[in-house]
């Protein structure tokens, strides 16, 4: 949920003052904060729920309601999984619960925290790696077999170096799994569709840090809200294309909490492989 390279920094404007802000900074302390604010996606799973991925009865979401199809997954046993940007104590355990040998990456110190609050409690062998996703120099070449990568690349400006880590890590014939948001949902006024008024203002891609007013994004700073950024398809899809990887499957999803859905899907979940 980062990125690293300075060009990446951007300003916000307070009154007549520019104020730096790093948002790989920023958005790990938000995450943080997230944590202590009990967010659904930061709430560890239970006992009961790894006691049946050991049975082999488990399932995981890239996207916020529709499991991740079984054939999407290799066999898990002897397998190497990556759990990218995935903190919160819920994929990776149940991952690890069913045989694969887990590590999370993630941003946020707290959400990985979680993973090894479940890995502590069920006896599960999980690693845990602080760091950004555009920066997986803390891995080998050919590292893993599946990297599990749930919605959360909307918390960075710049997603292609993420595609091109990706690829670097997997070993030839991986699979990348990945869960992102509709590029469409950020065209809309975010405040307004909080409010369940759904009235087009932005343009693609979108950021936080420039199409929000500086009161908005003040709004959603005082709450300790990430700030998120609106890809476009071309990045999304295109970015995995171009980085080597071959799309094989994706699905559509629904968040039932944004009125947007009454119209349409709101996430797209996408699975590739690394030819070799």
């Amino acid at each position: 949920m980062q990125f690293k390279r300075a060009r990446h920094s951007r300003f916000l404007q307070t009154s007549a003052i520019l104020v730096p802000m790093d948002i790989r900074n920023y958005n790990r302390t938000a995450w943080d904060a997230q944590v202590d604010q009990k967010n659904q996606w930061t709430i560890p799973v239970d006992a009961e729920t790894i006691a049946r991925a050991r049975r082999g009865d488990w399932e995981v979401v890239l996207t916020p309601a529709i499991p991740v199809p079984r054939d999407w997954f290799p066999n898990l046993n002897d397998c190497d999984v990556l759990g990218l940007a995935s903190g919160g104590g819920q994929q990776g355990p149940i991952l690890a619960a069913a045989g694969a040998r887990v590590t999370v990456f993630d941003n946020s110190a707290k959400q990985l925290e979680q993973d090894e609050l479940v890995a502590k409690r069920d006896g599960l062998q999980i690693k845990t790696v602080q760091g950004d996703m555009a920066d997986l120099g803390a891995f080998d070449d050919d590292s893993f077999d599946l990297i599990f990568h749930p919605c959360s690349n909307c918390f960075v400006e710049d997603i292609i170096p993420v595609w091109r880590e990706c690829h670097r890590v997997l070993r030839p014939g991986g699979i990348l799994q990945v869960g992102f948001t509709n590029p469409a949902v950020f065209i809309f006024d975010a405040v307004l569709m909080e409010k369940g008024e759904l009235v087009i203002k932005n343009k693609l891609p979108y950021s936080d840090l420039t199409d929000l007013t500086p009161e908005e994004r003040q709004t959603f700073i005082d709450q300790s809200e990430p700030l998120w950024f609106g890809h476009t398809l071309d990045d999304q899809i295109g970015g995995q294309l171009s980085a080597g990887f071959a799309l094989t499957a994706m699905f559509e999803d629904r968040d039932p909490t944004n009125p947007l859905s009454q119209f349409m899907p709101t996430y797209i979940a996408t699975r590739a492989v690394k030819s070799g």
